[in-house]
């Protein structure tokens, strides 16, 4: 008689383990389970971006606050998301990814109703932190949850699709964020609640039920770490506070460098914090035995690539969303209403290449995909450096092509990069999912103060700063692309095709 495992060892694939990610979801339950998934992703990026075109509204309302103090509105949310992502997708582990999910939602709906009926900028605040906190649960372990749900041939399509949803996040944000604060700026958080509500109902009767871990393999050397056959899965208090205050102190860095100054005491302090403490937590994790990072993660090759690539390739992202913004408003001097109305062509060819992804890499192959995807985007700000000039006359030859240029690399570069989570074990996806989180957060907050600091943090840069700009922003991303060439995550091909051989998902070092 043919064994699951015995069949899964003749097809080339290891065997799943006790731990192994749930049986994939039937089509259209595992549709409805990325459809929840997507709903959060979409949530946490609206808001994050709707706000600050919302920034003016608010400091209208609280006019005795400063304009340091109204910026901790946008910034609350950012540095919180940014070091929880970490310690939040290993809770979600250790707890589960259901759990965590319907939690997070339900605390971000919570948040949001905080944020619309906030009396004061201390109340607001607080509770931006509070939707921070809620968007580091949801954004990892809906990943996780989704990805089981569909075979490995299919997962670069589920990813594009959720890529997609963050594309429409991020384009409608300006809009959305606009419109509302014309009404009322509190509308932005009070529309959430519906969403919320709607998505925790369909969580609660569609995500899959999954506990805690209580098995793990155990790795060779002087020190058993993991868990052993029958252990709970432990948490790491220590580790867990050292990576949240060397991700928190990093994020805070950057964020606020510009408006501290970079040399500033304050700056410098909390660099050297976040490094202290980066490096306290690495010596942490490599002598604990079950740890908030397993370093055994990173010995999955595609895996530690994507991380590297996708902290890469949000720099030159995030760089070249804020360059075009500086250089439309600035040296074209445009509104900001037809600036946002000029990036439009960006994340519409995000979200058209993303839905067409998985078909790209079942023809290309995920590495190909990735390479390709790096260097369209690498090929955009090249063409900015080119052809763009100093007046905005010619926008439909100068600068137009390099954003669907940019567009079609994000689209396939994205779904491939973060499809890596998949190869992870089961009792790893949410603590996966959040490292890639944190790569795309950290790469963006760093992008951003490497712009910043290129231009000379001027808000009406030259041209000349601007194509120093582009240029960070090409060798970025082509760096991105060779991330991309070692990625193989095995979704091309599928186990059972092929006469049954397949790739191997978990090709190591």
């Amino acid at each position: 008689m043919t064994t699951p495992s015995s069949k899964a060892q003749g097809s080339g694939v290891p065997a799943a383990a006790p731990d192994a990610a749930p049986a994939t979801a039937p089509g259209r339950r595992r549709w409805l389970i990325l459809a929840v998934a997507s709903a959060a992703q979409f949530l946490a990026v609206l808001d994050m971006i709707a706000v600050n075109i919302a920034f003016p509204a608010i400091g209208a309302d609280f006019r005795s606050a400063s304009t340091a103090e109204l910026s901790w509105v946008l910034n609350a949310y950012t540095i919180v998301l940014a070091a929880l992502l970490v310690p939040a997708g290993r809770l979600a582990d250790a707890i589960g990814g259901r759990r965590s999910f319907l939690t997070g939602i339900a605390l971000f709906g919570f948040a949001s109703v905080a944020c619309g009926a906030a009396p004061g900028l201390g109340t607001l605040i607080a509770a931006r932190v509070v939707q921070g906190v809620a968007a580091a649960v949801l954004v990892p372990t809906s990943l996780s949850l989704a990805l089981p749900a569909f075979p490995p041939r299919e997962r670069a399509t589920a990813v594009g699709v959720w890529t997609a949803v963050s594309a429409v996040a991020a384009s409608a944000g300006p809009v959305a964020g606009g419109l509302l604060a014309a009404f009322d700026w509190r509308w932005i958080f009070l529309v959430n609640p519906p969403v919320v509500l709607l998505a925790w109902v369909a969580g609660l009767r569609l995500l899959p039920r999954t506990g805690p871990v209580r098995t793990g393999p155990v790795r060779t050397g002087p020190v058993r770490t993991g868990p052993g056959p029958g252990e709970r899965r432990r948490l790491d208090p220590l580790g867990t506070l050292l990576v949240l205050l060397g991700t928190g102190s990093l994020t805070t860095a950057c964020v606020e460098a510009a408006d501290w100054g970079y040399g500033a005491p304050a700056t410098l302090g909390f660099l050297a914090v976040g490094l202290v403490m980066g490096a306290l937590a690495v010596a942490h994790v490599r002598r604990h035995p079950d740890p908030v990072v397993d370093p055994a993660m990173f010995r999955t090759r595609a895996f530690t690539a994507a991380t590297l690539g996708l902290l890469s390739y949000f720099l030159a992202y995030a760089a070249s969303i804020l360059a075009a913004t500086l250089l439309f408003t600035g040296a074209w001097g445009w509104s900001s209403a037809r600036a946002g109305l000029a990036v439009t062509p960006w994340p519409l060819t995000v979200l058209v290449v993303s839905m067409l992804s998985g078909r790209i890499v079942k023809t290309l192959g995920e590495r190909t995909t990735a390479v390709v995807g790096g260097l369209c985007f690498a090929a955009g700000p090249v063409w900015w450096l080119l052809l763009a000039g100093g007046d905005g006359a010619h926008y439909a030859v100068q600068f137009m092509p390099g954003l669907v240029l940019t567009g079609i690399g994000a689209g396939l570069y994205q779904p491939v990069m973060f499809s890596a989570a998949g190869l992870l074990p089961a009792r790893q996806l949410s603590l996966g999912s959040g490292v890639l989180m944190m790569s795309r957060q950290g790469g963006s907050a760093l992008g951003v103060a490497a712009l910043v600091m290129i231009t000379g943090g001027a808000a009406r840069p030259g041209l000349d700063a601007l194509r120093a700009g582009w240029v960070f922003t090409a060798v970025t991303a082509a760096l991105a692309a060779v991330a991309g060439a070692a990625v193989r995550t095995g979704v091309r091909a599928d186990p059972g095709e092929n006469g049954g051989s397949g790739t191997d998902p978990l090709r190591h070092h």
